[in-house]
């Protein structure tokens, strides 16, 4: 059986599908008489598009990520699904021409018209590698695309068999796409080793396809079946290791090659630890399984210095949504004995200490997303983040100390936030610009499936539509494109748009300064030195002689209320004595607030000044950075400005 796994527009070009290299070697190993190859239409997109148009990195980017919630990637593939180059042009534009700039709305146009000559050169190909079965994964903006090529390939081919899945097949979703597309065999929802080769198997006469977990198919009449999802998520030990076989030379002979350094991915945890006991109120992601499950850190290692030794590249990305903990005594301390030196990409909790991002720094991590998202207790209080605007800011300061870069997003538009959330961490914004600003502007959260703002309306949501540019994507009553669609629209809640514009105007004044903003302490002893250039601040350097006050700013090292501090330091003075009286304490916070020393919230106080180190070298990874696409992990959180 020859198995065709095929990744479309628009996945990332510098990172192989995991998921399509998990199911080549699960079916490569799992699978008699079976075998599987991948290709990389994504890939083949930029080869095709560029010798038609002048398109850039930069260009494939916003349609792989930056313009997730405003449909442009799924869009453009809408005419090659219908058959149509004018498919929806008049909606679309309407829609998104305050959203969109002129130029770009040129651009997605000229795509629009020439997308289904691609789509039927790729199904000619695929037809011309005669597989039994072709599969397609869709995650983000891939859908309308893997849908078009699905269906060209059925009508230049009716026998081989098409199946899809990935995120954007996961539960409902993935029946309303086998309900509406016929051309679809099959649709395989949830984690793809199990299903995906007992599928095959099955097709092969080596059982029922009543008997695959999760799996949608027809039956004798044509009616779409969709079987039970498993209702337990694989161990660890089941989860393979990829094979990206292929990726590298594919990439190696496209003029995409100039444009990206590759990065290999790799996967040692699946489900969110946190999310288990506290799901953030917001996030869709895990879709059906949350569960936590992690690799042994043994195995874990092994797969990714055996990936780095075969393919010869050290830049990695850990899809992991969450950290294991544990992998902090385990894995990294073993990673940075190991000699290699790799670079990796990391998600973690925002209240980590320096000490743990230490450890993350030595094994090779350079690029982080602690999920901060907002610098109010009240409002991460009802995002249910389980941290503390304070904690959020240590984050930035401890991480700038060990030189990680964060990538991170600010989000508003939660039911029972207030302007006073808002405006007070506008006011300190400026004391914060030495350190890593958010990645965009803030975002008004859309409503994600699977979040509890869609699941439970009793949270402040119970008005849920599909979002606006589903409507000009596809061809479908409401009630279908509500289980197909994975964002939804919403009235307004939260903050009004004067006060978005007044944090907006501060975050946009954060990522100007960040470049040459600098505040940095030195504890000698008999005193700290803090030494300031941010625009705001007149002073330059403060120095703290008093033994109290150096003693209260080595507490602030940790948030600490002023009631906490004072007890701390008339229980220990610092020069004998009872220690100073709370109104004191209270009058030094203040001043230093003004000073742009400490970060208030709360009634917490933390200090936000890094050590004394080479501030300019651990920026390096940042300033790269810029000239990089978006996190992978933030593309399910990014509102997109025009572009």
């Amino acid at each position: 059986m020859h198995v065709l796994l095929v990744n479309m527009p628009w996945a990332s070009i510098d990172l192989p599908s995991l998921a399509l290299g998990i199911l080549t070697r699960s079916v490569n190993e799992r699978v008699p008489g079976a075998a599987a190859e991948v290709m990389h239409a994504n890939i083949d997109y930029v080869d095709w598009v560029a010798e038609r148009t002048e398109f850039t990195l930069r260009d494939y980017e916003y349609y792989s990520l930056a313009s997730y919630f405003v449909g442009c990637g799924d869009w453009v593939f809408s005419a090659a699904l219908y058959g149509d180059r004018d498919w929806r042009t008049k909606e679309f534009i309407e829609a998104t021409r305050d959203k969109v700039s002129e130029k770009r709305l040129e651009q997605v146009r000229f795509l629009h018209s020439v997308a289904e000559e691609f789509v039927h050169e790729t199904a000619r190909r695929i037809v011309e590698l005669a597989p039994d079965v072709v599969g397609f994964t869709s995650t983000f903006q891939q859908n309308t695309a893997a849908l078009a090529a699905a269906r060209h390939v059925k009508e230049l081919a009716p026998h081989i068999r098409t199946v899809m899945g990935g995120a954007n097949c996961d539960g409902k979703q993935g029946e309303a796409v086998h309900r509406n597309f016929p051309f679809v065999d099959h649709v395989v929802r949830g984690e793809g080793e199990e299903s995906f080769p007992a599928l095959l198997a099955a097709l092969r006469g080596d059982g029922s396809l009543a008997r695959v977990p999760g799996l949608c198919w027809r039956d004798g009449q044509g009616r779409s079946v969709a079987n039970p999802m498993s209702g337990k998520p694989l161990p660890p030990a089941a989860i393979l290791p990829p094979d990206y076989t292929g990726y590298f030379e594919r990439l190696a002979a496209s003029r995409a090659r100039s444009w990206v350094e590759p990065k290999l991915v790799v996967e040692g945890a699946r489900g969110c630890w946190w999310g288990e006991k506290h799901h953030c109120t917001f996030c869709g992601l895990n879709g059906s399984s949350m569960q936590f499950r992690s690799k042994n850190p043994a195995v874990f290692l092994d797969e990714i210095m055996e990936l780095a030794r075969k393919h010869r590249v050290l830049d990695m990305y850990v899809v992991d949504n969450i950290l294991d903990m544990n992998y902090l005594k385990s894995l990294l301390p073993r990673i940075s004995e190991s000699g290699y030196d790799l670079r990796l990409q990391y998600e973690i909790k925002s209240n980590m200490r320096r000490g743990q991002l230490q450890v993350l720094a030595d094994a090779g991590v350079l690029y982080v997303q602690p999920g901060i998202e907002n610098l109010n207790s009240r409002v991460l209080g009802l995002m249910d983040k389980g941290v503390t605007g304070c904690q959020n800011v240590r984050m930035l300061r401890d991480a700038a100390t060990v030189g990680l870069t964060v990538a991170w997003n600010y989000l508003h538009g939660f039911p029972g936030e207030e302007a006073g959330d808002y405006d007070d961490v506008v006011a300190q914004i400026p004391a914060l610009e030495h350190l890593n600003p958010p990645g965009s502007q803030s975002a008004r959260i859309a409503i994600e499936r699977f979040s509890p703002y869609f699941n439970n309306p009793g949270l402040g949501f119970s008005d849920l539509r599909p979002a606006q540019q589903y409507r000009f994507i596809y061809d479908l009553p409401e009630s279908e494109m509500f289980d197909l669609a994975y964002i939804f629209d919403v009235p307004p809640r939260g903050i009004a748009d004067d006060v978005v514009d007044r944090l907006n105007a501060a975050i946009t004044t954060w990522q100007q300064s960040y470049s040459s903003s600098r505040l940095t302490h030195s504890d000698l002893g008999d005193r700290i030195v803090l030494v300031s250039r941010r625009r705001t601040f007149d002073w330059t350097v403060l120095e703290l002689t008093d033994p109290w006050e150096r003693e209260l700013f080595r507490l602030l090292d940790q948030p600490h209320t002023a009631v906490a501090a004072t007890r701390k330091l008339r229980s220990a003075p610092p020069a004998g004595g009872e220690g100073p009286q709370e109104s004191r304490v209270r009058e030094t916070l203040r001043h230093w607030r003004s000073l742009g020393v400490v970060f208030e919230d709360g009634g917490q106080y933390v200090h936000v000044a890094p050590p004394a180190v080479n501030q300019e070298l651990l920026r390096l990874g940042y300033l790269t950075q810029l000239e990089a696409a978006p996190a992978q992990g933030d593309a399910a959180r990014l509102q997109s400005a025009p572009a």
